[in-house]
């Protein structure tokens, strides 16, 4: 009897995974900009304008500041990111820039420069966001946070945490501290793609204790997140809690 064959993971190089779907499209091949970073397998889902990501979604990229997004995450139709480029001086009586206009008033462009900048905006792996969710500048998410159609994410998101509204704020976390300790020490995100493809289900519907026992070579909870996180050259996300983040005022 021959053997069964081997599990075959899907291929994070394609940019239309879903045959027939050109709406889906994986975002690391897609992605040009050195200022973008995305890991395997994260997709962007739009109808209409599914390969225009970078200029309809990532709005005033100028850098030296990066978007960096995690692997397996899943953006919905209309997500925007808003970078350090859309800054204004608010110090002086107003806020508009007039030496973007021309004319004499380029010779002020001195007065645009230095800017607060909030760094780079940093979205962890195994990340779910809304539609039309608007990420500010400077946010860092945690890995497997949840963020609630239309939300406006000015703060960092905790590992694990579900956020809504405007300004966005934690609704609660998916898993207690423990488990979310546990589960940054799995890292199922960092599995070779072969062994996850053999525990799929278990990463989908299983416990943190089943998730545990399935991870290649077993686990030993870290100290911290520093060796959890799935970004090439990118370090890691510090480790946030609710005590992080505002939460909704109590009724």
């Amino acid at each position: 009897m021959s053997p069964a064959p081997a599990p075959v993971p899907a291929d994070p190089t394609v940019l239309h995974p879903m045959p027939g779907q050109p709406r889906v499209v994986q975002l690391k091949p897609l992605v040009t900009s050195e200022l973008i970073e995305v890991g395997d397998y994260t997709y962007y889902d739009d109808p209409e304008h599914a390969t225009e990501f970078e200029t309809r979604n990532v709005l005033y990229h100028y850098g030296p500041e990066r978007l960096v997004i995690g692997k397996f995450c899943a953006l919905a139709t209309g997500v925007r990111f808003i970078m350090n480029g859309s800054n204004h001086r608010m110090d002086g009586p107003s806020t508009f820039p007039f030496p973007t206009l021309g004319g004499s008033w380029t010779d002020h462009f001195d007065l645009l420069t230095g800017l607060p900048d909030r760094g780079d905006t940093v979205i962890g792996n195994d990340v779910w966001i809304g539609y039309e969710a608007v990420i500010m500048p400077g946010v860092r998410i945690g890995h497997g946070a949840i963020i609630s159609a239309r939300s406006v994410v000015v703060s960092d998101v905790p590992d694990y945490g579900i956020v809504g509204g405007n300004p966005a704020r934690l609704i609660r976390t998916r898993y207690e501290e423990e488990d979310i300790a546990r589960l940054l020490a799995v890292a199922w995100w960092d599995w070779p793609a072969e062994h996850l493809t053999r525990h799929i289900r278990t990463v989908m519907s299983g416990t943190v204790a089943e998730l545990e026992a399935a991870a290649p070579g077993g686990v030993q909870v870290q100290g911290d997140t520093e060796a959890c996180h799935g970004f090439s050259g990118q370090e890691a996300l510090p480790p946030m809690t609710h005590t992080n983040v505002e939460r909704p005022p109590s009724p």
